[in-house]
């Protein structure tokens, strides 16, 4: 876990932060808005205290969320008893049981140099090596192990938990969403591809994707359709019951609309990528709850860079095929010595320009690119968003401070969002970030607005937006120009009931005007 001194002695080397201090006087003298950006100004140096306010900001949504990596270690224990799990005390890594005692309750059989997983609770040594096993906290970068490793081997150590606890992590995600005035997230999960697997299994890529998905749908793999509908189904069901949900006692997380992005495992053959990737297009085009197909895991290993030509000509032609798929790619989440130096010339290119990504994720080499400033303009003039996180590119790359790609994209005019990507593994949440981006990339209260607002506009949620010109957050559209304070005009209500993101939208105006109107003309904060 990044310490806040870390990011406060970051934020003072890079000296960003006086440079953006007159961005407020843009809002109207005497403003709730104004006097908001003023006080976020006046805790520029006391962290804690700029945290305790930018808690309650409305931050739209969180679109670059992994689910298994939102989830926090203390909840896989808990799920690791329960599912009657062995650990490794030395490794720090889940096993599973070799059957279970005929006691009762029923324990589990461990092979020798393992133990019960539910014996953490009574070895707080064993409990906190586990928790720190799962995640980057007292993480110390050692000789032969870096950030980047640990942070990616946790998936391995608690990815013996069952999917059937999916609700359950759902909604601890929703729950601390809703805690910090979110109100949407589009989780990155991975449903079952088993029948994919299958079938890939009986394929080869020979560079015709037509070819391979006619032989794959011909094999039946629309039959994995309604399993993966199903798993949806399971895991809402699960998080709506533990939230109340449509009844009197329903908890604020009810309020959190939740869509999920069908992530592709790319460190695979490309039978293997191409068959999950098709299967994830078929299952968006008939699921209106998944919006959307990203590619996952490091984007440094072999089969990643070797393939990554292949992997953005089958989602060329996959785009193609189902135009109303979204997509948002990882790209860019690479630095200097990493990979070799062309292997940093041109995946944000390629994701935007020949894949057809709508967002990009990371995007932290962009400057590293050909032709990078051209790049940057192409992106501003698609209005291709990227999504920021910030946390995760200092712990995994080493990059931060000036040497992250924010203010090149800010300058340039390309959309961004703040966004948490593994919070539970980075031992963060969305607050987190913002206060971040305040101290060490210096954004101000406007930019931060921005953020939120862009987080909204460039989600994958059907309908219009709310605002006139794409990224242009001045003028609503017509029917809503007219509408004063939290209730819509006539015409304004009617287009809203048209459009779920501009629901979500208008929400988010309704909470902006409630919190700045918490900020006071004179306020006592000290430094």
């Amino acid at each position: 876990m990044v310490s806040w001194k870390k990011v406060f002695r970051v934020a003072l080397l890079g000296a960003t932060a006086t440079a953006s201090m007159g961005a407020s006087a843009q809002a109207a003298a005497g403003s709730s808005e104004a006097r908001m950006a003023a006080k976020i100004e006046r805790l520029r140096s006391n962290p804690a205290a700029l945290r305790a306010l930018l808690v309650s900001m409305p931050k739209g949504g969180d679109l670059h969320v992994h689910l298994s990596g939102a989830v926090y270690a203390e909840t896989f224990l808990q799920n690791a008893a329960a599912d009657n799990l062995c650990v490794d005390p030395i490794k720090g890594v889940l096993l599973p049981n070799r059957g279970l005692t005929k006691s009762l309750p029923p324990q589990p059989v461990c092979v020798e140099g393992t133990q019960p997983a539910a014996t953490a609770f009574r070895d707080q040594g064993l409990y906190d090596r586990l928790v720190d096993s799962f995640s980057m906290r007292s993480f110390v970068p050692s000789a032969g192990w870096s950030g980047h490793d640990q942070f990616f081997a946790t998936f391995a150590r608690f990815g013996g938990i069952a999917k059937s606890h999916q609700g359950e992590w759902v909604d601890e995600v929703a729950t601390r969403a809703a805690s910090q005035n979110e109100q949407y997230l589009e989780l990155m999960n991975t449903p079952d591809f088993g029948m994919a697997i299958r079938l890939a299994a009986q394929q080869h890529w020979d560079g015709d994707p037509a070819k391979m998905r006619d032989a794959l749908l011909a094999g039946g793999l629309r039959d994995n359709i309604a399993t993966d509908r199903a798993e949806i189904d399971a895991l809402e069901a699960t998080r709506n019951a533990r939230e109340h949900c449509g009844t009197p006692e329903a908890k604020p997380a009810c309020r959190v609309q939740v869509r999920y992005i069908y992530q592709i495992l790319r460190s695979a053959p490309p039978e293997r990528v191409f068959a999950q990737t098709l299967l994830g297009y078929e299952v968006a085009s008939v699921d209106p709850r998944v919006v959307g197909i990203n590619f996952v895991q490091p984007e440094d290993a072999f089969l990643a860079m070797s393939q990554y030509d292949n992997q953005m000509t089958m989602l060329q032609y996959l785009h193609a095929t189902y135009p109303k798929v979204h997509l948002s790619l990882h790209a860019g989440e690479l630095g200097p010595g990493m990979v070799p130096p062309d292997g940093l010339r041109f995946h944000i290119h390629d994701a935007v320009e020949k894949a057809g990504a709508e967002r990009i994720g990371h995007g932290v080499d962009v400057m590293f690119e050909d032709g990078a400033d051209a790049l940057l303009k192409d992106m501003a003039a698609k209005h291709v968003m990227v999504e920021i996180n910030l946390t995760s590119n200092d712990v995994i790359l080493g990059v931060r401070g000036k040497d992250h790609s924010l203010q090149s994209y800010i300058g340039a005019g390309v959309p961004f969002a703040l966004s948490t990507d593994d919070e539970g593994v980075s031992r963060i949440d969305l607050t987190h970030e913002y206060v971040r981006a305040v101290m060490e990339q210096g954004l101000t209260y406007a930019q931060l607005k921005s953020s939120a607002r862009a987080s909204l506009e460039h989600s994958f949620l059907p309908g219009d937006s709310l605002w006139a010109a794409r990224d242009k957050f001045a003028a609503m559209r017509h029917e809503c120009i007219t509408s004063k304070g939290d209730a819509p005009s006539a015409a304004c209500a009617d287009f809203l009931k048209t459009s779920d993101k501009a629901q979500q939208q208008w929400e988010l105006e309704k909470r902006f005007r409630a919190f700045e109107s918490t900020a006071v003309a004179t306020t006592k904060e000290t430094r």
